[in-house]
């Protein structure tokens, strides 16, 4: 995929190795008297190694590069030290980079027991409320086996004060520049949208239908999401829990519209949801379904979209990617109505 990555000008470098231990993650070396980036997979990009070398031989381009896998590297940041650790999550909180932010505390919280140091003093360095008194630590009893605290909006809300996250902000959004100007992905919910020409944005009342007269046990539908992130901007291409697996893309809509989105569609798939409307940079969406397909070797892919015609753009994303990949996978499209309805279901 396209993404941004250091490059190393070996006729300045001198391999004095001053940038390597003010790269977090661990991906240069000195071999051979010069600095090497001998993993893409760390690269995160953002070039905390820049200002450290004496001979500015390092700069930051976009090529093709291995999508940044922030699981690898924590698992190889725990190895140096706490110190090494603190780092890290302070230079993905300074950037502003929340969702690898999560990826990694949360791999911290569920692994804290088989460290020789204490999480909870990690994530309080890291908040920046560091100290003796009025320390908070985590409670990783309350953790369940598939990663996941029981109170999960309650988690959600305590991970966006503890690092300086705004409701609502996500990876790369929410950033301004000096003249004031947004920077970043995510929804452009600052523009109001009131009907317009856009029959996606007119507005219409909707009759639900009726609702059982008894509740029970057995009538809770539970969830079938078994991963986090999901948001396209947010996910790794190349996370565990899309190797292999049925992906499943929907737009963001859906869940809100078909009750039964979890059982009919969910169950069984790795999701990734995004909006062809609202989001910006969706090429970028194109490069990360194409590792989907041919590194992370998913195995179908379900495309559901909403009845209005803006959606339709998931699914010329996947034929992009398509036409990229050098794999071939089978493709799904299925259209819901506005009343939750499913209008078309097909392979193409």
């Amino acid at each position: 995929m396209q993404r941004d990555i250091i490059k190393i000008d070996e006729e300045k470098c001198t391999g004095c190795g001053v940038c390597v231990p003010n790269c977090h993650e661990g991906a240069l070396q000195v071999i051979d008297g010069k600095v090497r980036l001998v993993s893409e997979l760390m690269c995160d990009g953002l070039g905390a190694c820049i200002g450290h070398c004496p001979e500015d031989a390092i700069t930051i381009e976009k090529r093709e590069a291995e999508p940044y896998d922030e699981i690898a590297v924590i698992r190889e940041m725990v190895k140096k030290g706490p110190n090494t650790v603190i780092a890290h999550l302070r230079h993905l909180k300074d950037h502003h980079e929340y969702g690898y932010l999560e990826e990694g505390t949360t791999w911290l919280e569920l692994n804290g027991s088989g460290l020789s140091f204490d999480v909870a003093e990690i994530l309080e360095a890291v908040s920046g409320r560091r100290g003796p008194a009025g320390a908070t630590p985590v409670d990783t009893q309350n953790l369940n086996n598939n990663g996941k605290e029981e109170n999960g909006q309650q988690h959600q809300a305590e991970h966006r004060h503890r690092y300086g996250q705004q409701p609502g902000q996500h990876h790369g959004q929410g950033q301004q520049s000096q003249n004031g100007q947004q920077h970043g992905h995510g929804h452009g919910h600052g523009q109001h949208h009131h009907g317009g020409g856009c029959p996606g944005s007119a507005e219409r009342m909707i009759t639900p239908a009726p609702a059982l007269t008894t509740v029970t046990e057995a009538a809770v539908t539970p969830s079938q999401l078994t991963h986090w992130p999901v948001q396209m901007h947010l996910v790794n291409p190349n996370s565990p829990a899309y190797r292999g697996a049925d992906l499943l893309l929907a737009a963001d809509c859906v869940a809100f519209s078909m009750g039964s989105f979890h059982d009919r569609f969910l169950k069984g798939k790795a999701l990734a949801i995004a909006c062809p409307k609202l989001d910006h940079g969706t090429e970028t969406y194109v490069d990360k379904l194409t590792v989907m397909i041919d590194t992370a070797k998913v195995n179908t892919i379900t495309v559901l979209m909403m009845e209005v015609p803006c959606c339709g753009g998931l699914l010329q994303m996947v034929r992009a990617a398509l036409a990229r990949a050098s794999r071939k996978v089978p493709v799904k499209a299925a259209i819901v109505s506005i009343e939750g309805k499913i209008l078309q279901e097909e392979w193409i």
